[in-house]
């Protein structure tokens, strides 16, 4: 069993490099130490993450001592949980790396090679995912091990994806900007032209790094924000999607932003997942989300505020979002809440907001 490692660096600091790396849109690693002392000042044993994206948050939970419960509602965000926040001993070794990235001969499917040719990877790339995903999935899940393991090597494949796209997203038909030949204002070209391979071993071995067993037990599920079954915590953590209300916000659609990576953990059936009429092949909407709607997304704060009235909840926000921080303020204040504020400056990626200090804003409401 991993004991846990130490959350402080020798300044007393709280030592960032323990934490799995993202590129994530809206991941909260780069302000673990402000959160950290947020947390601190709070008095609470169970916490639930409820739109829980790169685990940033439940990990750092988990490193402070608490029950964590983890949860997204999209498939390869629920494998990162599976991996960092429930799992608490299983790791990847050098052969199961290995493995994975075995040339497999009698390859069952090639279907990222045959649909995304030219739209995100070049076609080596394409084949090279179709080769990891066939091995992985013929990893069986007859125990909690091969199941954490699983997902530890989805992690890596999911990382080694977003690092080899511009932007690390999926929102546009854009492998030109990769393989052209010209001067780049932005991105790394050095990045991209490493390999799918070298990449994936550095992620899984970073993964299985940051494997530990918790001071509680902690888990990860999967379900839509309302739908989270109403068990008691002391502490519920949101994190919504970040609304303009001008726009059409599609990088705060996450399924939409990274639908390739989900359709790599339902590779059999992605084909009938698919959106054909687009330009970049991403999944047909489902079912409506109020999350990503300017419209709805009141409603959607104020049955979450019900659902866990009993609970401190914190909020993760951003200046000038919709609905507006005064907004949720009154709607905590109905529902008999007393709430503070802690706001500090964050520069967030593909949204600078003019670069200004005093524009950009990590905000956060503690309702007690």
């Amino acid at each position: 069993m991993l004991p846990p490692p130490p959350l402080w660096d020798s300044t007393g600091a709280v030592d960032l490099s323990r934490f799995p790396s993202t590129r994530y849109r809206g991941s909260k690693r780069k302000i673990i130490p402000w959160l950290w002392g947020c947390f601190q000042d709070l008095d609470f044993s169970s916490a639930l993450d409820v739109f829980g994206g790169t685990g940033s948050v439940s990990y750092l939970l988990k490193r402070m001592g608490k029950e964590v419960t983890y949860n997204d509602y999209l498939h390869f965000n629920h494998l990162v949980g599976l991996a960092l926040i429930e799992n608490e001993q299983a790791v990847l070794n050098r052969s199961d790396i290995d493995a994975a990235l075995a040339p497999d001969p009698k390859l069952p499917r090639t279907f990222v090679r045959d649909t995304f040719k030219g739209v995100y990877f070049t076609d080596t790339e394409n084949g090279w995912i179709d080769n990891v995903v066939a091995r992985i999935n013929s990893l069986k899940n007859e125990s909690s091990e091969s199941m954490y393991k699983r997902a530890l090597l989805h992690y890596g494949l999911f990382q080694s994806c977003l690092i080899k796209r511009p932007f690390n997203l999926f929102h546009r038909r854009n492998l030109y900007l990769r393989i052209a030949n010209v001067k780049r204002g932005f991105g790394n070209k050095t990045t991209w032209d490493k390999s799918f391979k070298e990449f994936f071993i550095g992620f899984c071995m970073e993964a299985s790094s940051a494997v530990f067993k918790g001071a509680r037990p902690c888990r990860a599920i999967r379900h839509n924000a309302v739908d989270i079954p109403g068990k008691s915590y002391d502490l519920v953590y949101i994190d919504p999607p970040y609304l303009t209300s001008e726009g059409d916000n599609e990088t705060s659609d996450y399924r939409r932003s990274y639908h390739f990576l989900e359709g790599l953990c339902d590779y059999t059936r992605w084909d009938d997942l698919i959106d054909y009429e687009t330009p970049n092949l991403r999944m047909k909407r489902l079912c409506p989300n109020d999350w990503i709607d300017p419209l709805r997304n009141s409603k959607a704060f104020d049955a979450l505020f019900e659902k866990f009235r009993g609970s401190i909840i914190v909020v993760s926000y951003k200046k000038y979002g919709v609905p507006s921080i005064d907004t949720l303020i009154r709607m905590f204040k109905k529902h008999g809440r007393r709430v503070r504020s802690r706001s500090r400056h964050y520069k967030y990626a593909l949204n600078h907001q003019n670069g200004s200090a005093e524009l950009n804003r990590e905000v956060l409401l503690i309702a007690e």
